[in-house]
């Protein structure tokens, strides 16, 4: 499974640049649903890498699962990015998720900011696992 592992690591090294090719461009709503994108690619990963079939788009389960697999304390630490990520995956996108206005209008650099560093820190852990 570790192949799997690698494949899913490389989508998220993509979805990681595209989220940030979108701050980049002030599309902080976008680069905010592409980071999500990355780290819940990058617990998938490590999900393949211990046998285990990931299914769902919480970060947070998704990694709670991982880490109950692997007996893996040093990934407790990242339920705190996780968490942070898991609140951009459906407000990020649908204006009605908001009470008014658009998802673009109620993102903000800041917002995306954490967001990318929330990211970063999973794929980092990730790669360091699986690569």
């Amino acid at each position: 499974m570790r192949d799997e592992a690698l494949r899913w690591v490389g989508e998220a090294e993509k979805d990681i640049e595209t989220a940030e090719l979108l701050y980049k461009n002030a599309r902080y709503n976008a680069a905010c649903f592409y980071a999500h994108q990355a780290a819940e690619k990058a617990v998938k990963a490590l999900l393949y890498n211990v046998n285990e079939a990931p299914w769902g788009h919480s970060i947070r389960i998704l990694l709670e699962r991982y880490i109950e697999k692997a007996s893996s304390s040093q990934a407790v630490s990242l339920l705190e990015y996780a968490r942070e990520l898991d609140r951009h995956y459906i407000p990020s996108r649908y204006p009605n998720a908001h009470p008014s206005g658009t998802a673009f209008e109620a993102y903000d650099s800041k917002t995306a900011e954490r967001a990318l560093e929330c990211s970063r820190e999973i794929l980092k852990y990730a790669k360091a696992e699986i690569v």
